[in-house]
This record gives C-alpha cells, sequence and structure tokens, in this order.
C-alpha cells in the first residue's frame, strides 16, 4: 500500500473518530439523587451529612429570600447525552438551603422525565 494511501485512510480514520466524539457531552458530577431524597430531612440534615451521601457540591453560593434571610446554597448538577438526540439526554440538578448553622431549610430537585 502506497504510503499517501495509508495517509489518506488514517487521515480518514481520524476525522470519523472524532465527529462521533465531538457529539458526546458531559456536564457536573453524577451524584444519587434518590439517596438525598430517602435520607433529607427539613430542619434535621447537616452539611456533613449531605456530604457525606453526595460528595462536595459542584458549586457553591448564598441566596438571600425576600424577608432578609441569608442561606448557603450548595448545588448539584448532572448532564449528559448525544447533541445529535438531546431527548435522550440525562438530567438532574438539587439545590439546597442551609442556614447559618448549616441545617438544610429546604431543596429544589429536578430530574428529566424517562
Amino acid at each position: 500500500m502506497s504510503s499517501i494511501l495509508r495517509f489518506a485512510l488514517a487521515s480518514i480514520l481520524s476525522i470519523a473518530l472524532s465527529a462521533c466524539a465531538v457529539g458526546w457531552f458531559h456536564v457536573g458530577n453524577d451524584f444519587d439523587l434518590e439517596a438525598f431524597a430517602s435520607h433529607a430531612e427539613r430542619a434535621v440534615t447537616t452539611k456533613e451529612q449531605v456530604r457525606g451521601w453526595l460528595g462536595a457540591p459542584t458549586s457553591t453560593g448564598v441566596d438571600v429570600d425576600t424577608n432578609g434571610q441569608r442561606y448557603d446554597e450548595w448545588t448539584y448538577y448532572f448532564a449528559e447525552g448525544k447533541l445529535n438526540n438531546l431527548s435522550d439526554t440525562k438530567l438532574k440538578t438539587l439545590q439546597i438551603k442551609f442556614d447559618s448553622k448549616g441545617i438544610a431549610q429546604g431543596w429544589e430537585m429536578s430530574q428529566a422525565a424517562k
């Protein structure tokens, strides 16, 4: 086989493999939403317990409600799928609000319908 033909085949194979890889995406860190849902209790669950169940949060911040109450907010999110078929994308989010003592006072969670 000539070197030009080998080079052409290698190039075509590289392009084809790259095209397949580009279509897949992954954002955030996967976490067990069911573990949180089955264990968490409002005004009881601590930051340490959540970290034990889910690991470190993907992001942290502060939430101030309309009454001026200030909460630490931990956010967990995860998404993965193929760009050419977004209907099969796996998506889940969890936001937890902690008071100044590190006790969960509320949360919002969502997961893509199956």
